[in-house]
C-alpha cells in the first residue's frame, strides 16, 4: 500500500501546486461553501460524485486546512461515510480522521523547504491539532 506522504508527493508533482482546491477540482471533486452551522467541513460521495463541503463562516486558511483535510478523505477513504460508521456500528474512525489530518498538514507543508521551520505556521494559521503534529513529528504511522 503506498504511503500517505507519497500519495501528497504524486499529487503535487501530477498538479504542480500543493493548493487542495485545485487538486479537488482537477480530480472533479466539487468544493461548496456553505453555513454548517458548528461544523467546519464534511466530504461526501452520492452516485460516484464526490464533494467536499466548507462551512462558509471559517477563514481562508482554515478552508485551505478543512478543504486539504477533507480531500485526504476523498483520496485515502472515497467511500468511508463516518457520520454513519460512528452512529451505526463499533468500527472507529479516529484512524481515519488521524490519516485525513496527516494527509492535511503533509499537502500544506509539501512546498516548504524544511518543515520543520513551518510547523508553528501550520499550528497557528490552519489550526491544526496539536495531536496530529506530534503525530508528524514523530512519523510513526506514516
Amino acid at each position: 500500500m503506498e504511503s500517505i506522504t507519497r500519495k501528497v508527493e504524486r499529487l503535487v508533482e501530477r498538479n504542480k501546486t500543493n493548493c487542495p482546491f485545485t487538486i479537488a477540482q482537477s480530480l472533479g471533486i466539487a468544493v461548496v461553501f456553505e453555513n454548517l452551522g458548528n461544523t467546519l467541513g464534511y466530504y461526501s460521495k452520492n452516485f460516484r460524485i464526490k464533494i467536499i463541503h466548507i462551512n462558509e463562516n471559517t477563514s481562508d486558511k482554515q478552508r485551505e486546512f478543512i478543504c486539504s483535510h477533507e480531500l485526504g478523505h476523498a483520496i485515502l477513504h472515497p467511500n468511508a461515510y463516518t457520520p454513519f460508521l460512528k452512529k451505526n456500528t463499533l468500527f472507529s474512525i479516529d484512524q481515519i480522521e488521524v490519516e485525513a489530518n496527516f494527509f492535511a498538514v503533509k499537502l500544506l507543508l509539501a512546498n516548504k523547504e524544511t518543515e520543520m521551520i513551518y510547523i508553528n505556521e501550520a499550528i497557528e494559521e490552519y489550526g491544526v491539532p496539536p495531536r496530529v503534529v506530534n503525530m508528524f513529528l514523530e512519523r510513526k504511522f506514516f
